[in-house]
């Protein structure tokens, strides 16, 4: 695939969060990833072909695109049934028209990789177990980060009807997503800066290039830090036009500007978390990405999630208080693992070069 084709690509998929960030579908999506738990399993169709790790390198264009589109049309015509026409279905049919479309797609994906068009085909045997176990163990740390966001988004949304009751529950639920999606549009891009920069760190890595890894992992932090600064400030200054976005209601954009001031507190450090996570999935070390995963996720903020609003006197901003309190727990212990592993590692990786050299 040329460069050009990739790019359009990428966009195409870029175009799709945005679309979803808009409104268009956006809070479809977020309920039924909230209410549907098979989405957990058949989201890996649409994974696949949005990050496309893998039809990337096919050269087979028109089937990466046709994967990539295949999911948002079928979601749009199956939704339009579900809703549009069936109508007692609500907001119920558009987490069944997820699920239909992301299982629509990893079918597609599979039958794809399985065939004849693509240049290495996926085969039913001949790995060995020490070499599949060590590709499942990596694979589980970005596993681990998305099951666990999602345990937290139906914590956090339960918590906040509990303390909505029945005349606020769906208004808080609502300001809740606003600031999910505000962070989706976070992590996304900073997904692209790791995984760009993760081939060149393992590559160096395998290659006994210290010098080459350390050099890559700065441009990570600082592009990773830059990037969460830049937003972080945009959202403190300007917390009403992100919201606005979102919702014309003006008294929920009042109340979802003060809340995403609270939601992204400490945003500026989110690109140090993700930059050291990443870095460990670099190097080969998936246990100490999936430690800090889980710490951050589950240790953390999910008991937060609950513990604050009995800490604070107002409890529904004590709620979307809990994400920055755990980001700066997180983030400290995430520096100090990291660094003392990363120095552990490089100090290994020159030693052995320079057995190989002498």
């Amino acid at each position: 695939m040329n460069t050009n084709h990739a790019k359009a690509i990428k966009g195409m998929s870029i175009a799709n969060i945005v679309l979803a960030a808009l409104g268009i579908f956006g809070m479809l999506i977020a309920w039924a990833g909230l209410g549907v738990g098979g989405a957990a399993i058949s989201g890996s169709g649409y994974d696949y072909f949005y990050t496309d790790d893998g039809l990337y390198f096919t050269t087979d264009d028109v089937s990466v695109l046709l994967g990539m589109l295949g999911f948002l049309v079928f979601l749009v015509i199956v939704c339009a049934v579900l809703i549009l026409i069936a109508g007692i279905l609500g907001v119920r049919g558009a987490a069944i028209a997820t699920v239909l479309s992301q299982l629509a797609s990893c079918v597609y994906a599979v039958r794809f990789l399985l065939g004849k068009k693509p240049p290495i085909r996926i085969t039913r045997g001949g790995y060995s177990a020490a070499v599949m176990r060590r590709v499942l163990t990596l694979g589980f740390s970005p596993f681990i980060i998305i099951a666990l966001d999602n345990v937290m988004i139906i914590a956090m949304n339960a918590v906040l009807q509990y303390y909505g009751g029945p005349q606020r529950g769906d208004t808080l639920v609502t300001c809740a997503t606003i600031a999910q999606s505000f962070m989706l549009v976070v992590t996304m891009p900073l997904g692209g800066i790791t995984g760009g920069t993760q081939s060149i760190l393992s590559y160096n890595y395998g290659a006994k290039n210290a010098a080459r890894v350390k050099q890559a992992f700065r441009l990570l932090l600082t592009s990773s830090l830059v990037y969460s600064t830049v937003l972080w400030g945009c959202i403190q200054l300007f917390p009403q036009i992100f919201a606005s976005i979102f919702t014309p209601n003006e008294d929920l954009i009042v109340f979802a500007a003060k809340a995403l001031r609270i939601y992204c507190g400490v945003l500026v450090l989110f690109g140090i978390q993700i930059a050291c996570q990443m870095t460990f999935v670099s190097l080969g070390n998936a246990p100490c990405s999936i430690i800090v995963a889980v710490v951050r996720k589950f240790v953390l903020l999910i008991p937060l999630i609950y513990l604050m609003p009995q800490l604070v006197s107002n409890q529904v901003m004590g709620v979307y208080m809990a994400e920055p309190v755990a980001d700066v727990i997180a983030v400290t212990f995430t520096a100090i693992l990291f660094s003392h592993q990363f120095r552990k590692s490089m100090t290994a990786l020159e030693q052995e070069a320079k057995q190989q050299g002498a």
